[in-house]
């Protein structure tokens, strides 16, 4: 049990708790050894006794202890002391990127980029040492008082190396990404998927997938298209929006292979951020196909050789088995193959070993059927093999001009590879898509991209309303699509519009959370489904309200959409009012013991401290005060004299009685007109 003021270690003197977790505390500590403050992680006494979780988070020290980066909490000290299992770090004086993003709403482009550069290069210095963190996410952020962004808790971190990681373990679900979603392998690439979503809410605002249970939303990660942040922000230039894209890819290969490149890009979004530079792969494109079609160009151009290598005649024939398996499944043997999320490059190896087996039974000449089918492929084969040799011979002999073998390529690409359809290549439906991932689809068809803006619409800003040809239109490699996209001038009316109509189980009433703190506040909307939006201080007349909510950005009542938020103000005392007062000062009363006459000290002060008068008198009324711009609405007068009690003589004994001295204070209170 961690006490304040205990000392762990013989050395680490725990002062003050200053953070949890779901597995941790976290607590301020000073490290009398080298005297300096640290912060101490300690296991949940409840988890003490659970090999599992003591072994994970022995796990997360050792797996750190190494790592020396300024983009990094460092770990100083891992131990354990009667029960207690302890990790000493590097003490960071200053908040989550959580708590910074609810302070601001949201971040502009240039300070979303840099923090998200320095996240990158933390991850850089983990991942060249084989440590993948996991649980990328804004609470695992710091942002220092002076500017310095420390990626903290690898929590969950473990070796590169190791190949297993169960969906118990799996990270906050807003960031995570399709594979560990799925329960399956992760790697460097996983912490570029759930830092992209973290740059996606720095820029936003708010997180790309929301629902109701954590399952739901896990299952948008793996299956729903990733809004673009131009939806929410028109600010965002494309660079910014296509790195956010391209670390979001559901696919781990489309995504940046690593840190470095991914730094490589926001540093270069930072020069120029309205280029459009990002390599963003169309993410309905079948990858295995465009590497075929790669090698095909390749072996057009290929002037030196005149004949095809055996390797790569064996490869023709199984792409043409590929390309016409149902054709063939009537024939070969039917083996399920196991499903499974993730092939490491032993099991792909198994796999394909397996494949070709599979291959060579369906083409054994001791079947009598399979022999017909052997010999229907070793025709296709021929054909195919003899049209790639007589393009190849044609050209060696000079009888394609250079535009018509540029042109006969690409047709004969397009034929065989990028085809959309039977009949060539058509124009993708590209409608509602942000401009840049619509130019990104369009040109990995080949398709060259010309912008031009449209008024006439209520789409958001830089939304395709259209293209030109239309979609569904036949094109060739190489052709222009013009790309209308929306300026935006209709678009808020329009949403405002929208907005007014919706109504049904997706709304929720408005709170009255004025004159709650903000804690009380936060909680309220969370539990009437809505979330904390800015908080600001502001001035407030009402004295009853200093430190409380003032004012909320939507009224009482007002029904809205589910997690909406919605901004307060807290008031930190009276606004900038002036008040003023005129009139004269009379005299104590005869019933607080004065006499007309007695000497009075005389002191009128302002609530706030600011004297209007100081003087000692017998003389009242004190002539008319005329006093403006005071800044308090209520004042204080305090009369201070010294009484004498009467004399009094006992007519029997002589004996005089009274004659003593006093000294009385009596106040009266004043309240100041306001000053219009």
């Amino acid at each position: 049990m961690i006490k304040i003021g205990m000392v762990i270690g013989d050395r680490y003197e725990v002062l003050e708790k200053i953070g949890t977790g779901g597995m941790s505390d976290v607590y301020k500590a000073k490290d009398h050894k080298l005297n300096r403050l640290v912060a101490v992680k300690v296991l949940k006494q409840e988890f003490s006794e659970n090999e599992n979780f003591v072994s994970k988070f022995r796990v997360e020290a050792q797996s750190t202890a190494g790592l020396m980066h300024p983009n990094i909490v460092n770990v100083y000290d891992v131990g354990d002391e009667d029960g207690i299992n302890y990790i000493v770090m590097e003490l960071v004086d200053g908040i989550t990127l959580k708590k910074y993003i609810e302070k601001k709403a949201r971040l502009s482009v240039k300070e979303a980029v840099s923090i998200a550069i320095q996240v990158a290069m933390g991850l850089e210095a983990a991942h060249n040492n084989n440590i993948i963190h996991r649980d990328i996410k804004p609470q695992n952020i710091m942002i220092s008082k002076d500017g310095k962004v420390k990626v903290t808790d690898f929590g969950i971190a473990k070796a590169a190396t190791s190949n297993t990681i169960t969906s118990n373990v799996m990270g906050s679900v807003h960031y995570t990404s399709p594979e560990q979603a799925r329960g399956g392998y992760s790697d460097a690439k996983s912490d570029i998927y759930s830092l992209g979503i973290t740059l996606f809410e720095m820029l936003t605002g708010r997180v790309p997938f929301n629902g109701d249970t954590t399952v739901a939303i896990a299952i948008k990660h793996i299956q729903e298209d990733l809004p673009t942040p131009a939806d929410y922000n028109d600010d965002i230039p494309i660079s910014v929006e296509k790195i956010v894209l391209k670390c979001c890819q559901k696919s781990p290969d489309r995504r940046y292979q690593s840190a470095a490149e991914l730094i490589s890009d926001l540093k270069r979004s930072l020069i120029t951020p309205d280029k459009d530079f990002v390599n963003l792969t169309d993410p309905d494109e079948d990858g295995a196909t465009k590497v075929a079609h790669e090698e095909i160009d390749d072996r057009h151009s290929d002037t030196g050789s005149m004949r095809l290598s055996e390797t790569e005649q064996m490869r023709l024939r199984e792409e043409a088995y590929d390309d016409h398996r149902d054709d063939y499944d009537d024939y070969a043997p039917r083996r399920k193959k196991p499903q499974r999320e993730y092939r490491d490059e032993l099991d792909d190896d198994y796999y394909y070993e397996r494949d070709r087996e599979r291959r060579r039974s369906a083409f054994d000449p001791e079947s009598g059927k399979i022999e017909k089918v052997t010999i229907g492929m070793a025709i296709f084969s021929a054909v195919i093999i003899g049209f790639i040799v007589i393009m190849l011979v044609a050209k060696g002999m000079g009888l394609f001009g250079d535009e018509e073998e540029a042109s006969a390529a690409a047709s004969s690409s397009s034929s065989v590879v990028s085809e959309d359809g039977e009949d060539g290549l058509h124009v993708p439906d590209v409608t509602g898509k942000s401009y840049a991932e619509a130019k990104s689809i369009l040109e990995s068809k080949r398709l060259k991209v010309e912008k031009a803006e449209d008024a006439d619409n209520t789409a958001r800003k830089d939304a395709v309303v259209s293209t030109e040809p239309a979609a569904g239109k036949k094109v060739e490699s190489g052709d222009t699509v013009t790309l209308h996209v929306s300026n935006g001038s209709n678009y808020k009316a329009s949403a405002a519009t929208e907005a007014s109509s919706a109504k049904g189980e997706n709304q929720v009433a408005v709170p009255n959370i004025i004159g709650r703190d903000s804690e009380e506040a936060v909680i309220m909307l969370v539990e009437a489904g809505l979330k904390e939006g800015t908080i600001v201080e502001v001035k407030n007349d009402d004295p009853n309200l200093v430190g409380k909510v003032c004012a909320q950005s939507v009224p009482v009542g007002t029904m809205v959409d589910r997690e909406t938020a919605i901004n307060m103000e807290i008031s930190i005392g009276p606004n900038n009012v002036k008040y003023s007062f005129n009139g004269d000062i009379a005299a104590p009363t005869e019933g607080e013991g004065y006499t007309p006459g007695i000497p009075v000290q005389v002191d009128f002060v302002t609530s706030d401290g600011t004297s209007i008068l100081s003087v000692n008198t017998s003389s009242f009324p004190i002539p008319p005060i005329n006093r403006k711009d005071i800044t308090s609405p209520t004042g204080i007068i305090t009369f201070r004299y010294t009484v004498t009690t009467p004399v009094a003589t006992n007519p029997e004994t002589g004996e005089q009685t009274g004659g003593q001295t006093k000294e009385v204070t009596v106040t009266r209170n004043v309240n100041f007109t306001q000053e219009n």
